[in-house]
């Protein structure tokens, strides 16, 4: 059984181009007998939403954001989630910008909270 993304926080590993989704961003994932959706936000993003669908390891999701010079912007994602060494899980992410050009790859890994 693959495990749930609900109530994970994932980063992204590395920054993608300027305004976009970056290491500073936080998404937070829900998912509920196949559906997925998730809040996100920082570095240039104010706001973003995802929602979607998943099919064991394969999330197939549209993206919405709001960005801090006002500009929206919207597009179509199809991950893979793989499962770390050390139990974090990680998306492996081919995305397409809808609102404009743009597509390419990225990677975002579960956040474990720091213990002092």
């Amino acid at each position: 059984m693959a495990r749930t993304l609900d109530g994970l926080v994932l980063a992204p590993v590395a920054d993608q181009a300027p305004g976009q989704v970056g290491t500073r961003t936080r998404f937070t994932y829900h998912e509920k007998d196949g559906e997925i959706w998730a809040e996100y936000a920082g570095g240039d993003v104010v706001r973003g939403h995802l929602v979607g669908t998943r099919e064991g390891d394969r999330l197939d999701f549209r993206y919405v954001q709001l960005k801090h010079d006002g500009s929206t912007s919207s597009g179509h994602c199809v991950s893979v989630v793989v499962e770390l060494p050390d139990g974090r899980l990680r998306l492996e992410e081919t995305w397409e910008w809808e609102s404009q050009d743009g597509s390419g790859t990225s990677v975002v890994e579960q956040v474990t909270a720091h213990v002092p």
